[in-house]
């Protein structure tokens, strides 16, 4: 099971997930959260998956996050805990 990417990312990408957290909402201390989750190195599914944060849930596709959600909108793929 591959580990989150956190350099280089694709220019495209990078300019996506941050439009979501703009256009979203994302607020600070969710981001805050989800920077802690990444500092533990987890490990996610090669397929799509996702974790749930209490005002927000992040979408990732193998090592890639590739969106942000708010709690209202429903994921796909495997839920990562």
């Amino acid at each position: 099971m591959p580990k989150i990417r956190r350099q280089n990312l694709p220019p495209a990408l990078l300019h996506h997930i941050l439009d979501r957290i703009r256009s979203r909402e994302i607020s600070a201390d969710q981001l805050g959260l989800f920077a802690d989750w990444l500092d533990t190195e987890p490990e996610v599914p090669n397929e799509r998956w996702f974790k749930r944060f209490p005002a927000m849930t992040v979408c990732g596709e193998g090592a890639l996050v590739k969106t942000f959600l708010t709690v209202r909108q429903a994921p796909t793929g495997k839920e990562v805990v």
